[in-house]
């Protein structure tokens, strides 16, 4: 089965870059929720705010375009526990007024990537391509799954690959063997960098000054009782896994998950995405995995590598 049917809509949109314009299409008016209150506008955009695109004094410079923020939020306003949202609902999460919201999901439904019904608005198929389109310029796309499929297979484990985005890493291809965690992973989840394995893994790819950025940029808080939290002892694993080459997790992330992540590169060297194999300590213990696990990882994320390098 291709690894993209495991996506879930919500996750890929907050993942993956967008491109559109914002242009307001008055002819669709008829055909979506009417409201009185669209011309009142909200406190947060009296206020210069963009919602969750950005506030005013995020902006980076003249060539932000407000605009194309706001219908980013728009976009985003949409998840997993809100999949159908009525326009007033829309305009609160994104913090926009009702009047620009109804705009931007007016250009969305006549783009084909919102669809109204009655009330509600919801995401449409369409809204996919968006998130598809980076995950198919990325050189590893197609390399990657039938190693990560074959590894899958070998160990009998759960096989993913990710890639740093901030603080957070975010998963752009899977292959479960089990559930292994209390919460679903996807294509699009995201996961902290600096209590997991393939986030240590692509930590430890960044300069030192990059890394201490990011790292207090984290939310650093025990997510079990093994998690580390202390900065410099967290540089001390990092800078590790950097001499070694691969990361080990041992229930830091969740109770009983374990797992081991290494780096995938490019022709540079540079690490570009990180890949893991992920297991229930109950089955397979820290120690166990490194000892009938490890040879095989670095052995795929090789093969990976060398065919990026190719490629690339």
């Amino acid at each position: 089965m291709p690894l993209w049917r495991f996506a879930a809509f919500s996750t890929t949109l907050s993942a993956f870059p967008c491109a559109f314009g914002i242009q307001p299409y008055t002819s669709m008016a008829s055909h979506a929720p009417n409201d009185s209150q669209d011309s009142q506008p909200s406190a947060a955009e009296t206020q210069g705010s963009t919602g969750n695109a950005g506030t005013a004094a995020e902006k980076p410079s003249d060539s932000y375009v407000q605009s194309f923020a706001r219908g980013l939020s728009v976009i985003r306003a949409f998840n997993a526990q809100r999949p159908a949202q009525t326009l007033t609902e829309i305009a609160q999460a994104s913090g926009l007024t009702r009047a620009g919201a109804r705009r931007i999901l007016l250009t969305l439904v006549g783009l084909g990537y919102v669809e109204a019904d009655g009330r509600l608005f919801r995401l449409t198929p369409k809204i996919l391509d968006l998130g598809f389109a980076y995950l198919t310029s990325m050189p590893f796309w197609n390399l990657a799954e039938p190693i990560m499929e074959a590894l899958s297979q070998q160990v009998h484990e759960s096989c993913s690959v990710s890639v740093l985005d901030g603080a957070e890493i975010v998963y752009v291809l899977r292959v479960p063997a089990r559930k292994i965690m209390t919460i679903n992973l996807s294509i699009g989840s995201r996961l902290p960098a600096y209590c997991s394995s393939m986030g240590r893994v692509l930590l430890a790819g960044l300069s030192d000054q990059e890394l201490d950025r990011v790292l207090h940029a984290s939310d650093l808080r025990k997510r079990t009782q093994r998690t580390v939290t202390d900065i410099d002892e967290l540089k001390a694993i990092i800078a590790r896994i950097r001499a070694q080459g691969w990361a080990q997790n041992d229930q830091e992330l969740e109770e009983g998950l374990v797992s081991l992540s290494a780096p995938i590169r490019n022709r540079a060297g540079q690490v570009i995405a990180a890949m893991n194999i992920s297991g229930q300590a109950n089955r397979t213990s820290a120690e166990e995995m490194v000892r009938r696990f490890l040879p095989p990882l670095l052995e795929a994320s090789e093969k990976i590598t060398n065919l990026v390098s190719l490629r690339t």
